[in-house]
């Protein structure tokens, strides 16, 4: 596990009553980005436009907010609020990365905050392009699992003739 946080963009496609917020959030962008982050090991976080920075356990019912509607003074105080949320979460001393799976009406009011920690794999995909690059890792880091499993079971062989 590296010290990396990943910050995952809310969606529009939500269930119709209250949930835990990683499973409020019904489209298939978001169950790929949510298996992703989920198999690094890394912390996690969803970046609201109703609720700023939530954490996927955190109990939300539906809303209807976006930050599109908001315009640029509401997204730079959205920002504001959001930043203030991750340093009380993770501690103004978190020097790790921040890893955004979210687009740039999410992204830019953090920038000046997250600045030099920053990254954004999926910078400049399409929609299609993005579910793609997302099933692919989920599909390597299944491929990791299976591998270390297989070891597991072959560490796990009676060693009789080896002396041990």
């Amino acid at each position: 596990m590296s010290n990396a946080v990943y910050l995952v963009s809310c969606v529009a496609q939500k269930a119709d009553r209250r949930r835990r917020a990683a499973d409020l959030y019904q489209s298939d962008w978001f169950k790929k980005a949510r298996a992703y982050v989920e198999s690094t090991g890394c912390r996690w976080f969803i970046l609201s436009a109703e609720h700023g920075l939530l954490r996927p356990s955190s109990r939300i019912d539906p809303y209807d907010t976006t930050l599109s509607v908001l315009g640029a003074r509401g997204r730079r105080a959205w920002g504001e609020r959001v930043a203030t949320q991750i340093d009380k979460a993770l501690g103004r001393r978190f020097a790790g990365e921040l890893i955004f799976l979210a687009g740039r009406h999410y992204r830019t009011p953090l920038l000046d905050y997250a600045a030099d920690r920053a990254r954004v794999p999926m910078e400049g995909l399409g929609i299609g392009q993005q579910k793609a690059w997302l099933a692919a890792r989920i599909a390597e880091a299944r491929e990791q699992a299976a591998r270390a499993a297989q070891l597991d079971l072959f560490e796990d062989w009676p060693r009789s003739d080896v002396g041990v």
